[in-house]
């Protein structure tokens, strides 16, 4: 019955990132069925470690990081797993060989989250990058190309322009409550500045720049993942306008999101615009 373990497993990775991020699932139901479930895989193990510092604030959150990471390394070593999200993450670990850089380098970014205040040097933020999306990207790529390692270090360098472009979006979009709810500040231009308009446009035009060299890889994914990832690169890229259009007081004050409605066309428009070039 090993077997059932291990789909209901995947289905629990399934429903866990559904629960939690729209835009991902509506972006992962139109990637090809072989690789669909090992993404899901993916994004509810980093998304689970990312709980862990950033809501569980009532709890004690070193502790329950040692602790998952004491189950990280037991599942990856022995492939097997008492917790649902680690038992799939693992077989996917396992199945594409993921570098297990790539895993703990995510782990000592989130650890990072409980022990500092976010990023006052270009360093620190790259460093803070690196870990918390530019390996989770990397190991999205590893999927996708299913082995193929030339294919693999063809489109690593735009596939850490993508998830660092991902990132930074987030942080802005997030910036309310990353600062004032988690004294959390992750561009270190605003260490020494205030956010103001000129400040905004200064790390929307970074972004922008990122958002233009992961487009490049974008268009060299194989077509079992293409569509997904274009999907996802527009709905960032239609969050980031909507950053750009909305003022400093109204990001400081909430956060800014994109419909569920405008989510559905930004799937059809990127559909259309796939298939008919």
């Amino acid at each position: 019955m090993k077997e059932l373990y291990d789909l209901t497993c995947g289905k629990t990775s399934k429903v866990f990132i559904r629960s939690y991020s729209t835009s991902f699932s509506y972006a992962s139901r139109v990637m090809n069925k072989s690789i669909r479930r090992h993404v899901f895989n993916i994004y509810a193990f980093v998304r689970l470690a990312d709980e862990i510092v950033d809501t569980f604030i009532d709890f004690p959150q070193s502790q329950l990081l040692d602790r998952f990471e004491e189950d990280l390394r037991f599942a990856l070593k022995e492939k097997i797993s008492a917790n649902p999200i680690l038992q799939a993450f693992q077989d996917t670990y396992h199945q594409f060989n993921i570098e297990k850089e790539l895993v703990f380098a995510f782990l000592n970014s989130m650890r990072y989250d409980l022990l500092n205040d976010g990023c006052d040097t270009e360093e620190k933020l790259n460093n803070y990058v690196w870990g918390s999306a530019n390996v989770v990207g990397l190991m999205c790529l590893k999927v996708f190309t299913q082995g193929n390692q030339e294919e693999y270090e063809k489109l690593k360098d735009t596939a850490i322009a993508l998830g660092s472009a991902f990132q930074k979006v987030n942080f802005l979009r997030d910036f309310k409550d990353d600062l004032y709810g988690r004294k959390r500040n992750y561009f270190p231009i605003l260490h020494h500045r205030k956010l103001d308009e000129t400040s905004k446009l200064e790390i929307i035009k970074e972004i922008d720049k990122e958002f233009k060299e992961a487009y490049q890889g974008i268009m060299k994914l194989p077509k079992e993942a293409k569509i997904g990832v274009y999907i996802a690169y527009q709905y960032y890229k239609r969050l980031l306008r909507k950053l750009k259009r909305s003022s400093v007081k109204k990001i400081k004050e909430s956060r800014i999101r994109v419909s569920n409605r405008e989510k559905l066309w930004v799937i059809c428009e990127s559909y259309l615009k796939l298939t008919f070039n």
